[in-house]
């Protein structure tokens, strides 16, 4: 076993995406005189988001009936993880973080989601290996992009209901005042407003429109010769080396917000994702044991990659429009300093050995 992870580790850190990840995460350190081009990154995520759909949709147009109904179970059992995976991460920030419950809770919704970032590169790692995947995985990601969203929305409910005050403070918090006390939300969990905001926010919208494309350009049959396929397929390894390398540069730079937190905190970005990881890997035992569905040890692998994960786009959005007084800074130095450069230099050998052993 422990032979096998080295070799996965080694196989892994060594892949051109990953190096293209550390080449960015240096440039910050080293002080180097560069600044990636706003709207490269902007286009680089549309181009991800839009192939990692088309893909899926190509393949989904290819499912019998009896498939489609497994992707439909599987996919409901990611919901249903990922919206466990919040709560628990909400329990162990609020007993062992000196935070503030509001950005307990807000941290708690980026775990509850997913990080496209890092399941592109889990998944151009496994292309490179020749690792198999089920075709409906594209659309677990976007599914797995919305519990995140609710479990904070819930959790900051609940704090207002504590008489939580307009500073984002509640009674025994440093700071507190009773004459601020909220008398009203600023937006309701189920308003039209926040559930417009998580279910047509830009990622979700364009994952799902390039999976709908897909579909379709599957019906039609796909071509190895079409303009489409060169785009989306021949495009993507390039393209996801210069998304990383981005990346890379902004995981370095949110560092440096995580000065002045708890050692808790640094245990959780970096031993957390190991545990939803885990958490995802037995829940797919049990799954495939309960319903005979056999799941492709790609597909367990990038599951535990999504629990594993947390967003660092779709919930900033959220947070601004539904409990904005939440730190600004610390979700984001987690989930992207932390957590997504764990996952992609070290995480995702370690998923792939947990997803081995279920295989096995």
């Amino acid at each position: 076993m422990l032979a096998d992870f080295i070799h996965n580790f080694q196989a892994n850190l060594f892949k051109p995406l990953i190096l293209f990840f550390l080449l960015g995460f240096g440039i910050p350190l080293l002080k180097v005189p560069y600044q990636f081009p706003d709207a490269l990154y902007k286009a680089l995520t549309t181009y991800l988001l839009l192939a990692i759909g088309w893909h899926g949709g190509i393949e989904l147009a290819q499912l019998r009936s009896s498939e489609l109904l497994n992707a439909v179970g599987y996919i409901t059992l990611g919901v249903l993880t990922n919206g466990l995976i919040g709560i628990l991460a909400y329990g162990f920030l609020k007993k062992w973080a000196c935070l503030r419950k509001i950005d307990c809770a807000a941290i708690a919704g980026y775990y509850g989601s997913v990080s496209a970032g890092t399941f592109v590169t889990a998944v151009g790692m496994l292309n490179s290996s020749g690792i198999a995947y089920n075709s409906y995985m594209p659309v677990m990601l976007a599914a797995m992009e919305i519990p995140g969203c609710f479990v904070a929305l819930f959790l900051v409910s609940r704090l207002r209901n504590q008489k939580m005050d307009t500073l984002g403070n509640v009674p025994g918090e440093k700071g507190y005042r009773d004459d601020l006390v909220e008398t009203k939300h600023t937006e309701h969990i189920l308003s039209k407003k926040v559930l417009l905001e998580i279910l047509l926010n830009p990622g979700l919208y364009l994952l799902f429109g390039g999976i709908l494309i897909g579909i379709v350009a599957g019906m039609q049959g796909s071509n190895p010769e079409k303009g489409d396929y060169l785009l989306f397929v021949k495009l993507f390894q390039p393209l996801l080396s210069l998304f990383l390398l981005s990346v890379g540069m902004m995981a370095s730079q949110h560092l440096k917000d995580l000065k002045n937190v708890g050692s808790c905190f640094y245990v959780f970005g970096l031993l957390g994702p190991n545990v939803f990881a885990l958490i995802g890997v037995i829940m797919t035992f049990f799954y495939m044991r309960v319903t005979g569905h056999q799941v492709e040890q790609g597909s367990i692998v990038l599951f535990a990659v999504l629990c594993a994960s947390a967003s660092y786009i779709a919930l900033p959005a959220i947070q601004q429009l539904a409990f904005p007084k939440a730190s600004p800074t610390l979700p984001l130095a987690t989930s992207l300093g932390l957590t997504f450069t764990y996952n992609v230099t070290i995480g995702i050998p370690v998923y792939q050995q947990m997803a081995q052993m279920i295989c096995g």
